[in-house]
């Protein structure tokens, strides 16, 4: 009975920015725990490089996108419709940042970052809710998990405005639409990882050091891998059927410390 609270074989997931850092993280979870991943990423070497080293631990294919763009969420959507008949779990994972200093921080700082952040998640639940609808049911809803951040739970250690704002803006858009979509038997839930080794966090490990942003972590280490893919099947297993609406940070303490 265990085994099966957290199975998600067969499972067809879309996850967002799914080639690199936290996304390739829990794409790589649902492939190795026998789901059917699609990928999503801007860059169409990248995202395809990618899906080809995880489609050597299960199955992964790539569909890029710039998914700042309505017109390419439209069309990814339409794609995935060419090759599924319903979507058991979207993970809206991909997001960028920006930092600066207050009094040089650029509107195109603000914009493109709340753009791809919070308006985008928006419309491609929008955009996959008939998708997701369709495999859904009462006692087996289907699932949107969207990646937001212990910096849109509190104040962050970087002059990284619009990133904050925005990942605090997906939190609240996760409990906005928890009530509509439960009528289509739609869960929607809210990871907010701490401080992780990725990418994005590359800048400010470099600038820091690990050991320093260790410090502001109860459980003293950054995140790595196993951390996110355990709570990532969580959310897209029968073990959380019964969870909408939640905030869950990831976090290795971080946010109790406050």
């Amino acid at each position: 009975m265990s085994e099966s609270l957290f199975d998600v074989k067969d499972k067809v997931v879309f996850v967002t920015g799914g080639s690199r850092g936290i996304g390739f993280m829990i794409a790589k979870a649902y492939v190795r725990a026998g789901a059917h991943v699609y990928i999503c990423s801007r860059n169409s070497g990248v995202c395809d490089e990618a899906a080809a080293g995880l489609g050597k631990l299960g199955e992964c294919a790539s569909l890029p996108a710039d998914l700042s763009q309505m017109s390419e969420i439209e069309r990814v959507c339409l794609e995935l419709q060419t090759r599924e008949s319903g979507l058991d779990v979207l993970v809206n994972n991909a997001g960028t940042t920006w930092g600066s200093s207050l009094p040089s921080f650029p509107e195109k700082g603000w914009d493109k970052v709340i753009s791809l952040n919070l308006k985008s998640p928006f419309f491609l639940i929008q955009s996959f809710l008939e998708m997701l609808a369709a495999k859904a049911t009462k006692g087996d809803p289907t699932r949107v998990i969207n990646i937001g951040s212990v910096d849109g739970l509190r104040t962050p250690l970087w002059d990284n405005y619009s990133y904050s704002v925005s990942k605090a803006g997906l939190h609240h858009l996760t409990k906005t639409l928890a009530t509509p979509l439960a009528r289509r038997h739609v869960n929607i839930n809210s990871i907010a990882p701490g401080p992780f080794v990725t990418d994005m966090m590359a800048p400010m490990i470099e600038s820091m050091g690990e050991e320093r942003i260790s410090e502001k972590v109860l459980l003293q280490r950054l995140g790595v891998y196993e951390d996110m893919a355990g709570v990532a099947l969580f959310f897209g297993s029968r073990a959380s059927a019964y969870i909408t609406g939640t905030i869950l940070p990831v976090d290795g303490g971080m946010t109790a410390a406050i």
